[in-house]
């Protein structure tokens, strides 16, 4: 298994911060690796509420179907799956003076013969958690009105 965790301070207040990374169709905008992620079925966000994604990591696309496994006020679980791979996005918030700390941990577990890679991956992981941490904050901003967003800046 490969694991990442990251701590995120946001300039937000935390009901807006889980709201916004509720719907994990967000996620192309502040996870590097996401190509698209599109939300399967209507209704409101809640655990059940699945989306495809596609992602590529090292030069190879792959897609999985995440379902949002848990949504509490301070905290969010999404379990993504394929026949290669589980992964779990776990996100944590803490409310504080000014905004909300965010602490995102995933998981992968490899199955199969894609187990043997997960050591040899740990590194390219630990990239990818820090492309993810300086992103999710600008996203964020821009997702609650802060920043403008690049469609906004090319007119």
């Amino acid at each position: 298994m490969v694991a990442v965790e990251r701590v995120v301070t946001l300039d937000h207040p935390l009901e807006d911060v889980v709201r916004y990374l509720a719907d994990f169709s967000n996620a192309r905008e502040w996870d590097p690796g996401t190509v698209t992620c599109e939300r399967l079925g209507d209704g409101p966000v809640a655990p059940g509420t699945e989306w495809r994604n596609v992602s590529e990591f090292l030069g190879r696309r792959t897609e999985l179907r995440y379902r949002l496994v848990r949504r509490e006020a301070d905290r969010l679980t999404f379990v993504g799956r394929n026949g290669t791979a589980t992964s779990t996005d776990d996100m944590r918030f803490e409310a504080q003076p000014g905004g909300t700390r965010l602490l995102y941990r995933a998981d992968v577990d490899f199955h199969g013969l894609a187990r043997l890679a997960a050591p040899l991956l740990q590194r390219a992981f630990e990239r990818l958690g820090d492309q993810v941490a300086e992103q999710l904050p600008r996203a964020v901003d821009r997702a609650l009105g802060r920043l403008p967003s690049n469609d906004d800046l090319l007119g």
